[in-house]
């Protein structure tokens, strides 16, 4: 995801990055790095932002979780303490769940929120359709954790315990498709811990057990004890199994309607802002890691600069995003509507201009 046209905001004021990242031109460029493969995405953004000095701007409200989904973003929140950074004004909260995110998105109180896909449909279905997705800021962030060395590929769990969390919520429900899709479901068996750390424990204790962990717990866990490995990551694992196009993801970026119809501009000018930062993110963990642990997301630098890389960082738009989103979707509510809020979203969740 790398695109040196993108020139850094640092050295730039505010007027100059509108003019450099904001246009119509520099827009498109900068959206290379948001969505290699969904070019009619960029256009979006950049003709929306392409307005954005003419427009008086705003204040935007930011809120996104403690965790993969708040990294891509370091770059951007650094950047904007800078009140003549950027046209508009962005206040950026980072929250330990979605739980509090969401009835602030209902109230009014916060613009666009950076939340679990799944936590995106439900909040779609209650707001009867007043929610957009404007991207997919994170794909999977689940491998497979073991000292075992026998176990290198996804297939190799069978006959085995995996120690994992989330009983009766998205990584049980991602573990049971792609147990199924391998074909192994039935010789697999899932022991569920209350939180990560368990499942770190039992690994520490027992060379040969197998769990499964979200980044950044996976690197914390590897960092901490040099016989453990990451052999199998799902989302490489999603990418085998499932259907074209559909893709495993963690993350999604959304706003409220009122405020997409209302701000075209704001929302052209966030979308190319956080594609900026996803980039340079990925591009230099080493940099980006002191401001990973400065907006305390993770404790410590060597750990946030091993994680970033297998956190699978993204601002994918458009069809891309559609097709990934829906078939992720669409297994979870096979596996429990609820899940999703009842019904997958219709097509008027995914942005467009």
């Amino acid at each position: 995801m790398k695109n040196s046209s993108i020139v850094s905001s640092r050295l730039l004021g505010r007027r100059a990055f509108i003019a450099a990242g904001l246009g119509a031109i520099g827009a498109v460029a900068s959206l290379s790095a948001c969505s290699e493969t969904s070019p009619e995405a960029g256009s979006t953004a950049g003709s929306a932002a392409g307005s954005a000095e003419a427009s008086e701007g705003v204040e935007v409200h930011v809120a996104s979780l403690k965790g993969p989904t708040s990294i891509g973003l370091v770059e951007f929140m650094d950047q904007a303490k800078n009140p003549d950074m950027f046209n508009n004004a962005y206040d950026f909260q980072i929250m330990t769940a979605a739980d509090e995110i969401l009835p602030l998105v209902i109230k009014g109180d916060i613009d666009i929120a950076l939340i679990p896909a799944n936590a995106a449909s439900v909040l779609y279905n209650k707001l009867e359709g007043e929610l957009v997705c404007l991207d997919i800021n994170t794909l999977g962030v689940l491998s497979v954790v073991t000292g075992d060395a026998s176990i290198a590929s996804f297939e190799d769990l069978a006959g085995r315990t995996v120690y994992l969390t989330g009983k009766g919520t998205t990584p049980e429900y991602t573990m049971n498709y792609l147990l199924s899709a391998a074909g192994i479901a039935d010789s697999v068996t899932l022991e569920f811990k209350s939180e990560a750390a368990e499942v770190v424990s039992v690994l520490a204790a027992d060379a040969s057990a197998v769990g499964v962990l979200p980044q950044p717990f996976v690197t914390a866990a590897l960092t901490k004890n040099e016989a453990l490995a990451a052999p199998v990551d799902l989302t490489d694992v999603w990418a085998q199994y499932a259907e074209e196009g559909s893709q495993l993801v963690t993350g999604v970026t959304v706003a409220r309607r009122a405020f997409v119809d209302e701000n075209p501009q704001a929302i052209g000018e966030f979308l190319i802002c956080q594609a900026a930062s996803v980039d340079t993110v990925n591009d230099d963990p080493d940099a980006a890691a002191p401001l990973v642990v400065e907006a305390g997301i993770v404790d410590a630098e060597p750990v946030a600069a091993k994680a970033i890389p297998n956190c699978h960082l993204v601002c994918i738009t458009g069809d891309e995003m559609k097709a990934a989103l829906t078939g992720y979707l669409d297994v979870l509510y096979s596996a429990d509507p609820a899940s999703v809020g009842g019904a997958v979203p219709e097509d008027d969740f995914y942005y467009e201009e």
